[in-house]
């Protein structure tokens, strides 16, 4: 039989190569992305809280008084969603201030 000179194409070694290379990236990349989750979800909080100060604020532009609870802020439209991401609720206490309270 005739060899073929110019053949084109991978080897099945190169292909292994290629596909372990691959792997050793996933294996280091993917708990760096997990080890960050809990920082993205704290900060997502965070922001959250913010957010939700501010509809406070503009509540009390509109009413002239405090909303009772997050809840209200719910029904009158100034919110979608009452918990963070995180699924920790979030509260309003009577000078109006928003805190975050840890999940049970």
């Amino acid at each position: 039989m005739k060899r073929l000179r110019n053949e084109k194409g991978f080897t099945l070694i190169e292909m292994l190569i290629v596909l372990l290379i691959i792997s050793v990236l996933l294996i280091i990349t993917i708990p760096n992305i997990t080890k960050h989750q809990s920082t993205v979800q704290t900060k997502g909080c965070e922001a959250f809280v913010k957010m939700v100060q501010s509809q406070v604020q503009a509540y009390e532009i509109d009413h002239n008084k405090w909303p009772a609870d997050v809840a209200e802020l719910k029904t009158e439209g100034y919110l979608i969603q009452t918990t963070c991401p995180n699924g920790d609720t979030v509260s309003i206490d009577s000078d109006g201030k928003v805190k975050a309270d840890a999940k049970e």
